[in-house]
């Protein structure tokens, strides 16, 4: 008994966390105790020669410890304990490798979590929407329809501590089987917060966040035919002027480069650090600005970028897309995050993936409704496109009277973009997964497979799909690896591009890590300044590693 005692202390420090930490230990422990009540008396004292006295104590202990669960499980919200959403999702997925630690909660003041559920949504995000659509939410039908509602949902978050979370409401009985689906989904997800009576902040901060965007959906009536807010995007203004001040910096940054990108690992590194810094670009952090200021940004940002990098995995990736190159071509997913700037770096990854012949085809990944303001849908990937290959603003010659542009780079690649949704060799997909805060780890089977058995490489970018690989779970930033917590559990080779807007992670280097909390002691990982490149082998195949 004291040997496994002592193994399990072992093995809880084994696993990266420090003496402060002692959940983990606490579950190996609890684990063992169980074993020993659970089982005969007479067979474990014969068998191991323990001492009755110290069986009578193990049991008493396990009773102890699972009392003590029991009751933080069910004690006040204001618990910083949680544990992942519940999920109709298949129950036979792979899991990360090491034990699951907490779900970061926004509890504790003077996080980014806590001054984003209690202040930042609504003090900024939502008061900008609102701003964006003034005339449209004082106006009516929305006015009467949706302006109650939304008044609502931000009374609620400026009372985010003692506000508990609700299911949301049914929708009408003739709505079509997708949109009772995806409800039930939802009623999934939030029936244990629901049943423990958690808050905006007592709750799983992703989970939280996922939420407020479709209670955002919900005020609009978003998914009902007959409603003044079927179908609007509230979000639609901030997207659209992302777009429009995207092209100047594109066309320096991104656009002029993309032709003479070699089709070598350099030119792969390359069209790759185009799409992870792109991510810096989020409208949800940063609006877009009206004028030209931001003009050579990206071209700054690319001068500073392998400095700011705290973990790269470039060489794998770059041996994984030598390998697809060499056989002709592979499917690739790219499951997209912000539309804006971060979009165009993503279509011109993607532009590049084909021509170097990496990839044959290129599966994108959206949202099925509007979150997280700047996120992705399919709408916005076709306007994107539609923009540069027809509606950068042209410039008449009083000479010629020819059409020209300033940015020509960026209208021959929307061009291109245009020609590959026509053949068929770009591929857009919403699906409801990408808008709700399940880790990746439960992911639909039906998702899974496809992934699973047709997907040779699939990108992951931005934030919000980074902290759902990880679960949105207080991982070692250090000791725990990308490949031992997301590449054992994806169903195919992954490779995450992320700049850090969370104070999340895993997999980065001690004195990477370090080194940014010097330069940048207090908003390091949230500021979007850092990023990392990661990669895994994907379940699939692990056995070739």
């Amino acid at each position: 008994y004291f040997l496994l005692l002592k193994f399990s202390m072992r093995l809880s420090f084994m696993t990266g966390y420090d003496s402060s930490t002692w959940t983990p230990f606490v579950n190996h422990l609890t684990i063992l105790l169980t074993i020993f009540s659970t089982t005969s008396t007479i067979t474990i004292t014969n068998s191991f020669a323990f001492h009755p006295t110290i069986l009578k104590t193990s049991t008493s202990m396990a009773a102890n410890i699972r009392a003590i669960t029991s009751l933080n499980s069910s004690s006040s919200p204001q618990k910083e304990t949680s544990k992942s959403p519940t999920s109709t999702n298949s129950s036979t997925n792979p899991m990360p490798s090491l034990p699951l630690p907490p779900p970061i909660l926004s509890l504790t003041e003077g996080t980014w979590a806590h001054d984003t559920m209690s202040r930042r949504i609504d003090s900024e995000i939502l008061q900008r929407t609102y701003d964006e659509n003034i005339q449209e939410f004082t106006s009516e039908p929305l006015q009467s329809t949706f302006l109650p509602k939304f008044e609502a949902l931000r009374h609620e978050l400026r009372h985010a501590d003692v506000t508990p979370l609700r299911h949301l409401h049914p929708p009408p009985p003739d709505s079509s089987s997708e949109v009772q689906e995806e409800y039930q989904q939802w009623h999934a997800i939030l029936s244990e917060y629901v049943t423990r009576k958690d808050t905006w902040l007592s709750a799983p901060w992703l989970v939280a966040e996922f939420y407020l965007y479709r209670r955002l959906m919900e005020a609009l009536d978003y998914f009902c035919p007959s409603s003044p807010g079927y179908l609007y995007d509230p979000f639609a203004y901030a997207k659209r002027k992302g777009l429009e001040t995207s092209v100047s910096s594109a066309e320096i940054g991104v656009m002029s480069k993309l032709p003479s990108l070699p089709h070598t690992p350099e030119g792969m590194k390359l069209a790759s650090a185009f799409a992870l810094w792109g991510n810096k670009m989020d409208l949800s952090i940063w609006p877009a600005d009206d004028n030209d200021k931001a003009k050579h940004v990206f071209n700054d940002i690319l001068s500073k970028a392998s400095e700011n990098l705290l973990h790269d995995d470039t060489l794998q990736l770059t041996q994984t897309l030598s390998k697809l190159q060499q056989k002709g071509g592979g499917k690739i997913h790219i499951i997209v995050d912000n539309a804006g700037f971060e979009l165009v770096t993503d279509l011109a990854l993607a532009d590049y993936l084909l021509q170097s012949k990496c990839a044959h085809t290129i599966v994108f990944e959206l949202k099925s409704h509007p979150t997280f303001v700047s996120d992705a849908l399919e709408k916005d990937l076709m306007e994107t496109i539609e923009y540069y290959a027809n509606t950068i603003i042209l410039h008449s010659t009083t000479t010629t009277n020819k059409s020209t542009t300033t940015y020509p780079f960026s209208m021959e690649a929307g061009k291109r973009w245009q020609s590959y949704i026509q053949n068929g060799q770009w591929i857009c997909r919403e699906d409801n997964f990408w808008v709700q805060p399940n880790p990746m780890w439960e992911m639909p089977s039906p998702l899974f497979d496809d992934l699973n058995e047709s997907c040779d490489l699939a990108f992951v970018k931005g934030d919000a799909n980074y902290r759902r690989l990880l679960g949105d779970r207080s991982w070692d930033l250090t000791n725990d690896s990308f490949q031992d917590v997301v590449g054992h559990y994806f169903p195919c080779p992954v490779c995450a591009l992320r700049t850090l807007k969370a104070e999340i992670g895993c997999g980065m280097g001690v004195d990477q890590v370090e080194k940014a909390r010097l330069l940048d002691p207090d908003d390091w990982m949230v500021n979007g300044r850092f990023g990392v490149v990661h990669y895994g082998t994907g379940c699939g195949t692990l056995t070739e590693t």
